[in-house]
């Protein structure tokens, strides 16, 4: 197996993170400092406050996700590591997915949840035992949302673009799964539209045999998506 990753993003994205960290640390401080040599400025210094508290608020819910880790990317590499040359991982294409697998059998879009806690699916809701921990981080990590939903409509958006492709085959298997990526996550996940599992457990969607694809409608897929990832 191999991978295509958009560098690029990925550097561009944690620098600024970074930057809306420390900037909003450093507004904050002056916030704290001003009054202290000029008196008449309380009104810049609580305006200082709360653009420092809200822009260090948004650097770290940023650095969460494109500087902590493990990243998903990581992750999807080590439990997908040995699957065979005709396996290609492409990490934040120019989709709205951030992982994509292209297999000799078709495509599977990885819908990543990088979170930990307890996560729960029944009747078509899903639900996060809530933590004090994850509580107070609440505002500053991304939120569970609808995962199943997202893959599938990210899914449907690609076999939409796929179909725009000259030359390829009107049928190119597009599936789609949910994986919790972090090592901390548990499921009780039950009836869900699409497989859901941790990390450890993907390896066994994706080796699931199927018809392969024409070659050359390979080649086009594999030559699309390196297209739209870096």
């Amino acid at each position: 197996m191999r991978q295509v990753i958009d560098l690029e993003r990925v550097n561009r994205n944690a620098m600024l993170a970074n930057i809306a960290s420390i900037g909003g640390l450093f507004t904050l401080l002056a916030s704290v400092l001003l009054p202290l040599f000029l008196p008449k400025t309380a009104t810049l210094s609580a305006i200082l406050m709360i653009v420092g508290l809200g822009v260090s608020m948004v650097g770290i819910y940023f650095a969460n996700r494109w500087v902590r880790k493990p990243r998903p990317e990581a992750t999807l590499e080590k439990v997908l590591k040995g699957l065979g040359d005709g396996f290609v991982l492409f990490h934040y294409p120019h989709l709205p997915t951030d992982h994509i697998l292209l297999t000799p059998a078709g495509i599977t879009v990885l819908e990543t949840v990088n979170l930990d806690g307890v996560y729960s699916y029944l009747n078509g809701k899903w639900k996060e035992s809530m933590t004090i921990g994850r509580a107070l981080r609440y505002i500053v990590e991304e939120h569970l949302g609808n995962p199943t939903q997202s893959a599938t409509d990210s899914a449907e958006f690609l076999q939409s673009k796929l179909a725009e492709l000259d030359g390829l085959s009107k049928n190119i298997p597009v599936k789609s799964v949910v994986v919790f990526t972090h090592p901390a996550a548990h499921l009780d996940v039950k009836k869900p539209p699409i497989p859901v599992c941790t990390a450890e457990k993907l390896r066994k969607q994706v080796e699931i045999g199927s018809v392969k694809l024409q070659q050359s409608d390979y080649e086009k897929l594999e030559e699309y998506l390196e297209s739209v990832t870096r």
